[in-house]
């Protein structure tokens, strides 16, 4: 696998490429639209990444997070189904870590369906704890764990 690219994006004009980028790494029932993109940009405290295969830039990975004072939140993260399984959702979660705490944030925080077993285990690796849990949160009835960890990222904890 060739090294990414990693392209740091804060504006709603990148809202069209995000959507569909989303749409490729999420079920219809959980993709967020042009609409909602753009509204979240627009906003100061949200930025989002999104990586590249180097070879030949296609976007594979996309992440999107909110600062506010010294609190960040991952608002979705995701990966295309073929590129899945070989690191990207690690690196993009790292990055994102990395420009949250760059902006000011000491911890980051994430909500993730109890039934989504494979980013469970990557966000347990990364070094985030559970801290609550949101019952019937997502569209499909399943429940939220609320996870969290502390910035700046090191080493030792993910």
């Amino acid at each position: 696998m060739a090294l990414p690219g990693v392209a740091l994006i804060c504006g709603p004009e990148a809202a069209a490429l995000l959507a569909a980028l989303h749409a490729e790494c999420f079920s219809p029932g959980e993709r967020w639209d042009e609409t909602a993109m753009r509204t979240l940009l627009a906003g100061p405290s949200c930025f989002a990444m999104v990586m590249r295969v180097e070879a030949d830039g296609a976007p594979v990975a996309l992440g999107l997070a909110r600062v506010v004072v010294d609190e960040a939140e991952l608002l979705t993260l995701g990966v295309c189904p073929d590129a899945r399984r070989h690191g990207w959702a690690s690196a993009l979660l790292r990055m994102i870590g990395g420009a949250a705490a760059a902006r000011g944030a000491e911890r980051l925080f994430l909500e993730v369906s109890t039934h989504n077993a494979a980013a469970l285990a990557l966000y347990e690796r990364a070094g985030f704890r559970p801290i609550g849990l949101r019952r019937r949160y997502y569209p499909d009835g399943s429940d939220a764990r609320v996870m969290g960890r502390p910035l700046p990222w090191d080493d030792a904890g993910g």
